[in-house]
């Protein structure tokens, strides 16, 4: 099983939702985790509702820093935010990365995180699919 690491800025919405849909996607072929590089203090609300509307599970999500996944074996890093990408850390040994930026909906109705966990799926879930060979 790869392991696959989406990284965003506060790791409390377009990376959380995309840990969501590729452990479920993908299941059995691939662990997703995510983690923030400025870690918010908890997974917006919208998000939460967006995946909870896709009957997807939510229960233990959180913000992560980045440093709290460092020492896992990723075979693949995914940014989704120009910010991410900028600031990826550099990991303890070389590990392929994928940029993918995603729309921010912070703030904005339930149907902007709805659009966003959408397009998350139709664009990032297949690209991880094809950067691991799956």
């Amino acid at each position: 099983m790869k392991t696959v690491l989406i990284l965003c800025t506060g790791n409390s919405c377009r990376s959380q939702m995309a840990e969501v849909l590729l452990n479920h996607d993908l299941a059995g072929q691939v662990r997703a985790l995510s983690a923030g590089t400025k870690p918010q203090p908890k997974v917006a609300d919208g998000a939460i509702a967006a995946l909870a509307a896709a009957g997807l599970p939510t229960a233990g999500l959180y913000p992560k820093d980045v440093d709290a996944v460092m020492n896992e074996a990723i075979d693949l890093v995914v940014t989704v935010c120009d910010n991410a990408k900028e600031t990826c850390p550099v990991f303890p040994r070389p590990v392929p990365r994928l940029h993918i930026p995603f729309h921010d909906p912070h703030g904005e109705p339930l149907e902007s995180f709805i659009a966003v966990r959408d397009d998350i799926r139709a664009r990032l879930v297949p690209a991880v699919r094809d950067a691991l060979g799956l």
